[in-house]
């Protein structure tokens, strides 16, 4: 016998061999009828896998996230099923989950696949879904597996395997079709009972540019068609949330390829976007006690190596630039040199916490598969800051960091998010992270401690810390839900000691600081992403580019919008005057279509009275009032930030 502990903290005792889906059948048929895959001891395995020692439990369906992970997995299982027989000899690379579905990339030879394909594929897919195939794990050698693909010819899975040894090799069949997988999977096809593919596009071999285009078709799958069709109306909406759609439009930003991919060029709306996310940023951290600098764009070679990016994150770097025998790199962070400014002058307890802020510009080498609008580029714009503090300051300096992320949720109506608690994987110390195991369990301590005495939600995840200490990520979701990594509040306990950082201690000892990297607002290019999509690119009064938009009903009235105009200028109020020679209707309905937040009509009465007639953006005629009776409201709701 074997003993199951559950998440309440029951201990059961069963057969060994006994699976997940047997456990949970024990405790209730309709339970069981729910399980798509468990954690065992943490790691996530098929609920039909034989448990055969003693063993923590706890069983995932649709509502945990694991659990949603196995489902699309599986459903690229059997998206792959229909492709293959819908085209023979069609070689797979990875078909992985991602935020809402799964996709595979699949080499076609010069085959091509159309909307029609598509539409074929979907439909197989359904009729294979219903036979409730098991899906099988099956652990392999590496010689037998190698032999099997080598005799199919399909280098993509040979060149997985290189990478694999013996005891690390499964292939998962179900019904006719069969992969190299580490699963899990779900128990059956039978669970998927609704399915959308919806896009097909091209992708690099391993995300580079100089390997084989691939086709990636992309699907979504869920329990139920119910379900499904509400996700597809959200999708809908997402779609005309896009952010690259919505920059575009809206003129925010703009890409080139004589620029380069990841390298977005900001337009004058997008610019003035920045300008006053910045304001906001300066103004919270000027009150809380933060110091302003400004670094280089690149450094020398020794700086990095010092600070261990070198080792830990070239992959994610520029290649370097020679000069003078000298290699120089483009900075891929701000932190190295912010330890540089702390370790410039002499500090005591008395400087203590030392807090260094800067909007610094990074380029990090993104592959370009990976690349995607706003949300992952090669050059960033950090809304970065560095604390160095004593350890007994660490608690009040971290919760203050956390207060200031809730202070800017509010501004922008973030009414959903949690704190993703990084940690360590302790057999990856040295390679993926500083080998001090001491240290990450006391600072790791320290961050949760912080968390629950401020009773904010969080969730842990192992091995997703930074090299030199953990991490927070946090995980916000937009108004139609979808969720975005938006910041990042890191502990770094490795590099003040790389750079020899200390400060005189009330005994007139030398200390090392901890050191606290932050991004409250993330960058300029995911935060505006995000943005974009989260207000329908409907930005508030005090973001949006061009805040008012004076409307004369015909030329005879253009110099007294003039004049509106330039007194809302005066008053630093964006505004302009639309003196096309176009009906007041279609001025409107344009204004509406650029979702500028307030339209001022004027003509004859307008004037008379020296007023105007207020139109708002999604609200329409508000109503007549003066210019300066305008002036005061429009004003006050820009200086207090207000979301409309």
């Amino acid at each position: 016998m074997i003993k199951i502990t559950l998440p309440d903290g029951a201990v059961r005792e069963y057969e060994k061999g006994v699976t997940a889906l047997g456990i949970a059948k024990s405790i209730s048929e309709g339970l069981a009828r729910k399980v798509l895959a468990a954690h065992i001891n943490g790691q996530v395995w098929d609920a039909t896998r034989p448990i055969i020692e003693d063993a923590s439990l706890k069983l995932l369906t649709w509502n945990d996230a694991d659990g949603k992970n196995t489902f699309w997995h599986s459903s690229a299982h059997l998206m792959a099923e229909a492709v293959e027989a819908i085209f023979p000899g069609v070689k797979f690379w990875v078909g992985p989950p991602v935020e809402n579905g799964f996709y595979y990339d699949m080499d076609l030879g010069d085959k091509k696949m159309s909307e029609e394909d598509l539409a074929s594929v979907e439909k197989l897919m359904n009729e294979l879904a219903k036979k409730n195939s098991t899906y099988l794990r099956k652990e392999i050698p590496k010689e037998e597996a190698l032999n099997y693909f080598s005799e199919k010819g399909d280098e993509y899975k040979l060149d997985l395997l290189s990478n694999l040894n013996d005891g690390e090799i499964t292939f998962y069949t179900q019904g006719n079709f069969t992969d190299l997988c580490r699963g899990p999977h779900i128990p059956n096809t039978g669970f998927i009972k609704a399915i959308k593919l919806t896009s097909i596009a091209g992708a690099y071999w391993k995300g580079n540019e100089k390997n084989k285009m691939l086709t990636r078709v992309y699907g979504v799958t869920y329990p139920s068609q119910k379900e499904l069709d509400e996700y597809l109306l959200l999708l809908e909406e997402a779609k005309k949330r896009d952010h690259r759609k919505l920059g575009k439009e809206l003129s925010i930003f703009t890409m080139d390829d004589d620029v380069g991919p990841g390298l977005p060029l900001w337009m004058p709306n997008g610019t003035i976007i920045i300008e006053q996310l910045e304001k906001l940023a300066k103004e919270t951290e000027l009150a809380a006690g933060y110091k302003r600098v400004v670094t280089p764009h690149i450094a020398k070679e020794n700086l990095y190596l010092t600070s261990g990016h070198l080792p830990y994150y070239k992959d994610s770097m520029y290649p370097p630039m020679e000069l003078d025998g000298t290699k120089y790199y483009l900075r891929a962070m701000n932190c190295p040199h912010h330890h540089k400014i702390f370790g410039a002058e002499p500090k005591s307890y008395k400087d203590m916490p030392y807090r260094l802020a800067e909007y610094g510009t990074c380029y990090r080498y993104e592959q370009s598969g990976e690349l995607f609008g706003l949300m992952r580029v090669r050059c960033l714009h950090m809304n970065d800051a560095h604390i160095y503090c004593t350890k007994e300051q660490f608690y009040d300096e971290f919760k203050a960091v956390n207060e200031m992320y809730l202070k800017y949720f509010k501004i922008f109506g973030i009414d959903k998010y949690v704190m993703r608690l990084s940690l360590h994987a302790p057999e990856k110390l040295g390679q993926k992270y500083v080998d001090q195991p001491e240290l990450w369990i006391e600072t790791e301590a320290l961050v949760r401690d912080v968390l629950i005495k401020t009773n904010t939600p969080f969730i842990e995840v192992q091995d997703e810390a930074a090299f030199y200490g953990p991490k927070i990520d946090v995980q916000i979701w937009s108004i139609i839900g979808r969720e975005f990594t938006l910041a990042t509040n890191q502990v770094d306990f490795a590099q003040g000691r790389s750079f020899k950082l200390e400060y005189t201690n009330a005994d007139n000892k030398q200390e090392t600081p901890l050191i606290i990297h932050r991004a409250p607002l993330g960058t300029h290019e995911r935060f505006i992403g995000f943005l974009l999509e989260h207000y329908g690119g409907k930005f508030p009064l005090w973001l949006a580019p061009v805040q008012v938009k004076v409307l004369p009903i015909s030329d005879k009235f253009i110099d007294y919008a003039r004049s509106v105009s330039d007194k809302l200028k005066k008053a630093d109020i964006r505004s302009e005057v639309d003196d096309r020679n176009e009906k007041i209707g279609k001025k409107i309905r344009d204004t509406e279509l650029l979702k500028v937040p307030y339209m001022l009509v004027v003509g004859e009465k307008e004037v008379n009275e020296n007023k105007v007639a207020i139109r708002r953006q999604g609200k329409g005629d508000l109503g007549t009032k003066s210019v300066d009776e305008f002036l005061i409201e429009a004003t006050e709701e820009i200086n207090t930030r207000r979301a409309e």
